[in-house]
């Protein structure tokens, strides 16, 4: 059963998820072109400023946002002692196609397309959910993230995917290009000059939210 609560940063839902459920924020513009999903780093959460600046940039350009809690708090406190559910890749998909499953069961937003923003380790994250089920993801960007971490993954993904890298974090840029090699899919990789990881440089992440927007109303429609 899913509950909607009117909340501060859009309606509090609850997401189940297997044996547990997760909590997210759903905000969903009229007429909206699609919905985004949202996967956030290892050791981070729905709160995370950054990704709450892009989601609003996205609502403002007519785009739905879901952020989610991919753990539970249970496995967030075992988390926090192991960090081994972070980098569980195979798990963090597992957790973003049951919240896709329940867009598609949710009245506002049924007949939108669904698109996944990863950063960090959720980048790797949601460029395996969009290979396991290349028909219901229909786009994917990643924000200073991990695509490396999707391994033998990477040639199934099919959707439009595009990797943002700050010019200045250098180790990912490599495991991005590293990544990018692997895509078979229409893709793109972008370099936002002066940035380092978590684009706190003057603008960047303004650029991210341009860019992020444009790449989703375009393949979102």
């Amino acid at each position: 059963m899913k509950t909607i609560i009117e909340h501060g940063h859009g309606k509090l839902v609850t997401i189940p998820a297997g044996d547990v459920a997760l909590e997210g924020n759903l905000i969903v513009p009229p007429k909206a072109s699609g919905v985004v999903l949202f996967a956030h780093g290892s050791g981070s959460s729905r709160f995370s400023s950054r990704n709450r600046a892009v989601a609003a940039y996205l609502n403002e350009g007519g785009l739905g946002t879901l952020l989610m809690d991919l753990l539970s708090e249970s496995e967030e406190a075992i988390d926090l002692q192991t960090t081994q559910l972070r980098f569980d890749i195979a798990f963090l998909a597992e957790r973003l196609l049951y919240a896709k499953a329940w867009l598609k069961e949710t009245a506002e937003t049924k007949d939108l397309k669904t698109g996944l923003f990863g950063s960090s380790t959720g980048g790797g994250a949601a460029l395996a959910a969009a290979a396991q089920e290349p028909a219901e993801i229909s786009a994917v960007v990643s924000r200073g993230g991990r695509p490396d971490l999707a391994g033998p993954a990477l040639p199934d993904v099919k959707c439009p995917t595009l990797l943002i890298v700050g010019g200045r974090d250098f180790p990912v840029i490599e495991l991005n290009k590293e990544a990018y090699e692997q895509l078979t899919c229409t893709k793109a990789m972008e370099i936002v000059p002066g940035a380092t990881h978590l684009f706190e440089e003057r603008g960047a992440l303004e650029e991210v939210s341009r860019l992020t927007r444009d790449w989703f109303r375009k393949y979102l429609q």
